[in-house]
C-alpha cells in the first residue's frame, strides 16, 4: 500500500473508530502534523491482520491508561463501544489496570469511566 492510500486507510479508521477526522483543529497544527498522526497511529489500526478492532481498543484502552495519558483515554473509552467493546469488557480492564499498574491507574480510569457512563446515560 502506498504512503498515499495508507493514508486514506488510517483516516477512514479514525472516522469509524471515534467519528472525528481530526481537521476540526488542523488549521492550528504544524503543517502535515495530522496526517503524520493519523497515519502513524490510526494506520495501525487500519493494518488488518489477527487483531481485530475490538482487540486494538482495549490495547489503546489499556495503554493510554497505564501511562496517564487519560484524554486519549476517555476519546478511545467514549469510541469503545464502536469499536465492539462491552461494559463488561471494560470492567474487567479495570481489574487488570489495578493489578498490573497500581491503584493510582485504575482509579484515575475508573473516575473517567463513570463520567463517561454518566454522560452516555443521560444523552
Amino acid at each position: 500500500m502506498d504512503d498515499e492510500a495508507g493514508l486514506r486507510a488510517a483516516r477512514a479508521v479514525r472516522r469509524e473508530v471515534i467519528g472525528d477526522d481530526g481537521t476540526a483543529a488542523a488549521d492550528t497544527l504544524p503543517a502535515g502534523y495530522q496526517d503524520f498522526v493519523t497515519a502513524t497511529a490510526w494506520g495501525v489500526w487500519a493494518r488488518g491482520g489477527p487483531l481485530s478492532r475490538r482487540d486494538r481498543s482495549l490495547l489503546v484502552l489499556a495503554m493510554t491508561a497505564a501511562t496517564g495519558r487519560l484524554g486519549a483515554f476517555r476519546v478511545h473509552l467514549e469510541a469503545a463501544p464502536r469499536a465492539g467493546v462491552t461494559d463488561a469488557e471494560i470492567d474487567e480492564l479495570l481489574f487488570q489496570l489495578t493489578a498490573y499498574c497500581g491503584a493510582p491507574a485504575g482509579s484515575e480510569a475508573s473516575g473517567i469511566l463513570r463520567q463517561v457512563r454518566a454522560a452516555r446515560e443521560a444523552g
